[in-house]
Order: C-alpha cells, then sequence, then structure tokens
C-alpha cells in the first residue's frame, strides 16, 4: 500500500467515526510523545491542540505561530503514530482565502486526515480579518472554509474540514446564530461543526439537533460525561488544551515544591522511566 492510499484509508476512517450518539473521544495532543501515549491509551484518533502546540514551541497560542513551525510538529506527530490526526489550524495561518488552501495542501503533506479552522478574531488581527467584533464575518469565513474544501479535493484527499464556531467561547451569539453560521459553513464544504464554551445539555441538545451535520464539543471538569454528550446527540467530544494545562501545572507544583520545600512528593506518580521510554523506542 503506497503512502497515499494509506492516507486516503485514515481519513475515510476517520471521517466515519463521527457518528451521533456513538461519538470520537479525543484526548488533544501537543507533541510526538503526548500523541504516542494518547494513541497506547486506546484513541481511535489524534487531535492537536494549537495551544499546546504553540507553548511547546515557545509561543502563545492566538495565531501568533506560523504555518511553517506548526506544520512541522504536526507532521511530528503524524509521523509518531499509526492512527489518523486531525490538527488545530487556528484561523488557518494565512490571511486570505488562498493562504487557506495554501495550508491545507501542507497539511496533507505533513500527513493529516483532518482540521479544525475557527471563526474567532484575535486582538490586533488585522493580520487575518477584517470585521468587526469578536468574529469573522460569514461570508469571509465561508470563503476560507470553501478554499480549504477545494484545496483538499484537488489533492484527492477525504479530508474532515471541522468549522470551529466561537459564539458561545466569546459570548458572541446564542443558538440561533450559531445554527446560522452552522449553515453557512457546511453549504461552503466543511463537514462537521465545533462549538467549544457550551456543555449545557438543553444548548447542546438544540445544537445538535439543529445543525445538519457531526456536531464536536470541548468538555473538561464540570462538563457532562461523555456517554451524556452522545444521548444528546454529539459525535465528536475533545479536550482542548486541557490535558496540555495539566501537564504544565504539574511541572510547576513540582519546580516551586523543588525550589521552595527541597521535597519531591509531586513527581509521585509519575510514568515509569522504562515504559515511556520503551513507548517511544517501539517504533511508529
Amino acid at each position: 500500500m503506497t503512502p497515499n492510499h494509506t492516507l486516503h484509508d485514515q481519513a475515510l476512517a476517520f471521517r466515519s467515526r463521527h457518528v451521533p450518539g456513538h461519538p470520537l473521544v479525543l484526548p488533544n495532543a501537543w507533541d510526538a510523545t503526548s500523541a504516542r501515549i494518547v494513541e497506547d491509551a486506546g484513541a481511535a484518533a489524534v487531535a492537536t491542540t494549537s495551544a499546546g502546540l504553540a507553548w511547546a514551541l515557545g509561543a502563545a497560542d492566538g495565531d501568533r505561530l506560523d504555518r511553517d513551525r506548526a506544520l512541522d510538529a504536526v507532521a511530528r506527530i503524524a509521523d509518531a503514530v499509526r492512527v489518523p490526526v486531525t490538527a488545530d489550524i487556528e484561523s488557518g495561518y494565512a490571511r486570505d482565502s488562498a493562504g487557506v488552501g495554501d495550508t491545507i495542501r501542507a497539511v496533507i503533506a505533513a500527513g493529516a486526515v483532518g482540521v479544525n479552522i475557527e471563526d474567532a478574531l484575535y486582538e490586533g488581527d488585522a493580520l487575518y480579518g477584517s470585521g468587526e467584533g469578536p468574529l469573522r464575518p460569514v461570508a469571509e469565513q465561508a470563503e476560507r472554509l470553501a478554499a480549504a474544501r477545494e484545496a483538499a479535493d484537488e489533492a484527492g484527499a477525504p479530508l474532515f474540514v471541522n468549522a470551529r464556531i466561537d459564539t458561545f467561547l466569546r459570548g458572541a451569539g446564542g443558538v440561533d446564530h450559531t445554527l446560522e453560521r452552522a449553515a453557512a459553513f457546511l453549504a461552503a464544504g466543511a463537514d462537521g461543526v465545533f462549538v467549544p464554551g457550551v456543555v449545557d445539555p438543553v444548548t447542546v441538545k438544540a445544537l445538535a439537533e439543529g445543525i445538519d451535520g457531526p456536531l464536536n464539543v470541548m468538555a473538561g471538569p464540570g462538563a457532562p460525561p461523555v456517554a451524556e454528550l452522545a444521548a444528546l446527540g454529539v459525535a465528536r467530544v475533545s479536550v482542548g488544551s486541557g490535558i496540555a494545562q495539566a501537564a504544565h501545572a504539574m511541572v510547576r507544583r513540582a519546580a516551586r515544591e523543588l525550589l521552595g520545600a527541597g521535597t519531591y512528593e509531586s513527581l509521585a506518580g509519575g510514568l515509569d522511566y522504562g515504559e515511556l521510554n520503551a513507548l517511544l523506542g517501539s517504533g511508529r
């Protein structure tokens, strides 16, 4: 089997796992090591977290990481695991829709079979957006998603394009506004819709019923368990930067304990050296 056929088959397998009521569960990773650990834990696919990936490279999240550095990291992750990889590419690492198309071609070359593309604008985002308020105008975002779809189709890759809508995360609209954006983005070529910032069962159910495509929600402490989200019709559950944040919190606790009390209790419960070394040394 050629690498291209392998990628194509992975893309189809990844796409098939977005089933309302039986969601794809994605513990987000940020480097090759975390990806291998997630795969070893039994994940059917690996999703990157743009925030965790940016932090690992010494950059802040929020469209501050350049395309080449980000996709080099994605390629390392894809090369480290056997399961499909979907990449969080923020706004597309591009000023315009043509640039988004270039990013998608680079994503496919990196070995990923899915992407998240968000519609939020960041402070000082004259670099990437021209709209007022926290979200990119619907028509502009639809054009960017259409460019992503076109680039993937031209490459012959059934790339899963997940349109992230930040209405709830940014306080920029409720259910009706989210459904309007979702319909426009699906019509433009997106395959699924990601609405972070909402886990309220009533709202999640309304979104799942109102969106004509797979719904992805971002869970974390305080959110309903996966089984309950499944019963509401969710097709994909991810945790964003949550695991990376927890890992970095442990680094801070251990460092402060060592430098303060001079003790080492925070290191208890860490992965066994031999186990972790064997996992990374076993080859893809």
